[in-house]
């Protein structure tokens, strides 16, 4: 007689999906800070000196088209990885299904896929040094243990979004060598890129507001948009590190420092005098006042 074994066995359950970095970390502070759509643009410009990241957003992005709409969803998203909660994975599997069909063949005629685990842990990877470096400009410099520990949160993020552990540096010590690395062997000035600093861009007039403040913009939109543009590159290629400048071919002056460490500081003082409900985006606060409560449900 045999014995059915099937029912002893032990049923394996899928692990659990990586929750988003916990309430009342670094990133919980600092995500939702208004000051993070400044860190944006730089982050955006250090992915697509990649060439297949380049080349996906070359040739599937909507950024020529709808800049505007595509800056408020990707400011969207990054709020969910920090204080969505449950919708944090939510999010992260969003994000890989709308990447899962971005593929082709980049400047140098090699093939490229948007989830390619090297490519795709660039993208994440950016942040982090682009967070590191703004913060000497627009907040006060992070010491070496906020560092370590903002560093193992931007991790949390990654598996947030689909990155295996193997495909992240694991510790501080073991990012910079691959950040070294990718900077050498990777990055280069893309078209992209170019675009994104280009003080002649066919950038249209916002599209988000009330019907009357966007039919303004849209008739002043050719007197503004020279120095939208202009305010556009100089906060792009200066709150870039300066070893990824370099490797992009981002030309950057002392007299532009200079610029930037004023603007720095006229950021930094009109931060600290914003109260909660005007320093926060609205998801951002609604999550810390539920944390205070304990109310989040993260």
């Amino acid at each position: 007689m045999h014995k059915d074994t099937a029912a002893a066995r032990p049923v394996r359950r899928p692990p659990p999906e990586p929750g988003p970095p916990p309430p009342g970390g670094l990133l919980w502070d600092l995500t939702g800070d208004v000051r993070t759509v400044l860190t944006l643009p730089p982050a955006m410009a250090l992915q697509v000196a990649h060439p297949a990241v380049g080349a996906g957003v070359d040739d599937h992005s909507v950024f020529r088209t709808d800049p505007w709409g595509r800056a408020r969803r990707s400011l969207d998203s990054v709020l969910l990885w920090v204080y969505g909660g449950d919708r944090a994975q939510e999010e992260g599997r969003r994000l890989r299904t709308l990447h899962a069909g971005v593929r082709g063949t980049d400047a140098h005629g090699r093939s490229y896929r948007a989830l390619d685990p090297a490519t795709y842990a660039w993208v994440h990877a950016t942040g982090f040094p682009v967070m590191r470096h703004a913060r000497g400009y627009l907040g006060r410099p992070f010491t070496e243990e906020e560092e370590r520990r903002l560093y193992a949160e931007w991790l949390q993020v990654g598996r947030v979004l689909g990155l295996r552990d193997r495909d992240m540096p694991q510790t501080l010590a073991a990012f910079w060598p691959y950040y070294r690395r990718m900077l050498d062997d990777e990055i280069e000035s893309t078209p992209v890129l170019c675009e994104l600093v280009s003080l002649t861009a066919a950038v249209p007039a916002p599209t988000g507001g009330p019907a009357v403040l966007r039919a303004a913009l849209r008739v002043l939109w050719p007197l503004l948009r020279p120095p939208f543009l202009r305010l556009r590159a100089f906060v792009t290629v200066g709150l870039l590190p300066p070893e990824a400048r370099q490797a992009a071919g981002l030309p950057w002056t002392p007299r532009q420092e200079r610029r930037l460490r004023r603007f720095g500081w006229a950021v930094r003082v009109t931060a600290a005098v914003l109260p909660e409900r005007l320093r926060y985006f609205p998801a951002a606060r609604r999550a810390r006042a539920q944390h205070r409560a304990g109310q989040y449900p993260g």
